[in-house]
């Protein structure tokens, strides 16, 4: 198959993820979309690569799509924003069956349909592995944009959801498959193959000025946290780490500690927020009765620097580390 056939298919998927807006999508030399005004354009990029992120053996075609948009999408809930439109650079190494692609394409154009997100182009070249490169635009008002840096000594330290079910399905596709089939498994698989961005939530929680710093956990708590908290000039401490029932399920099954995975695992893309103290009572009632799930409470910011439990011991930041 030729690029140009290629390119044709793919526009054929993706022709109804448009969006009103974008004003030139797939088949000219770039695209063109009319920003709202009085919002701040956000931007994202981030790349999946085979062998490194993901192994065409443990994913379908179609997650291997889903998780690539879901990853950016993540970041681009981290700041409080909506997605507008989406490009994607595709590196093919020569064995790859181009069904294997167009299928990967339809993980995509699910997800982008419903967040509303355009796919608004991209690029084909070849490559040693499948290597894809997405960047996604996102806009948001500008009171309501959230960054990492704005943290302060007495907020608490939250997340939208229990952690360690994207590590303990990455666990038993790669380290166990045997146990793949087993009904207590697939919630966790379901959460490393197909992750949910809190896209919704993101929007939400930066509506609100309580709302003092908002990033997602792709990384893990205890990297994710120790960079807010660096971008801050702050420390923190961790009370308690929400453990999702999915890591626990498979941590039983393999005498694993899913505490641990909660911790430093990464890739659950829940959101890692600081909130004002005196507002988080109301605040988590109102997500809890809003998205029908808690708004954990982890922790809480310090003077000084650095994470540790509440017994003082100190926490490495052990999560996912790109290039380690």
């Amino acid at each position: 198959m030729t690029e140009d056939d290629l390119i044709a298919q793919i526009r054929d998927r993706l022709r109804d993820v448009a969006a009103d807006r974008l004003l030139v999508g797939i088949g000219d030399d770039a695209a063109a979309w009319q920003p709202r005004s009085h919002q701040r354009s956000v931007v994202t990029t981030d790349a999946l690569v085979e062998g490194v992120h993901f192994t065409r053996a443990a994913m379908r075609p179609d997650e291997v799509g889903h998780r690539a948009l879901a990853a950016n999408l993540s970041d681009i809930a981290a700041m409080g924003a909506r997605p507008v439109l989406a490009t994607v650079a595709l590196g093919l190494p020569r064995d790859c069956d181009p069904a294997w692609v167009l299928a990967m394409y339809d993980g995509i154009a699910a997800l982008a349909r419903r967040a509303r997100c355009a796919i608004a182009g991209g690029d084909v070249t070849r490559a040693p592995a499948v290597t894809l490169a997405l960047t996604v635009v996102g806009e948001v008002r500008a009171s309501n944009l959230k960054r990492r840096d704005g943290a302060l000594p007495g907020d608490v330290v939250a997340v939208t959801g229990a952690l360690g079910a994207s590590q303990a399905g990455l666990f038993v596709a790669v380290e166990r498959p045997a146990l793949a089939g087993e009904p207590a498994a697939a919630p966790a698989l379901a959460a490393y193959r197909t992750p949910e961005p809190r896209l919704r939530e993101g929007r939400w929680l930066g509506a609100s000025r309580h709302v003092r710093a908002m990033m997602d956990t792709s990384d893990g708590l205890s990297t994710d946290l120790a960079r807010l908290c660096a971008a801050s000039g702050v420390g923190a401490v961790v009370e308690t780490v929400p453990v999702a029932d999915a890591a626990r399920a498979v941590a039983s099954l393999v005498e694993a500690d899913a505490q641990a995975w909660a911790l430093h695992g990464g890739e659950d893309f829940e959101l890692l927020l600081s909130v004002e103290r005196r507002a988080f009572a109301h605040l988590a009632a109102r997500f809890r009765a809003h998205f029908g799930r808690p708004l954990h409470a982890v922790g809480h910011v310090t003077e000084g620097a650095g994470v540790r439990l509440a017994n003082g011991d100190a926490i490495p930041a052990a999560g996912w580390d790109s290039l380690q």
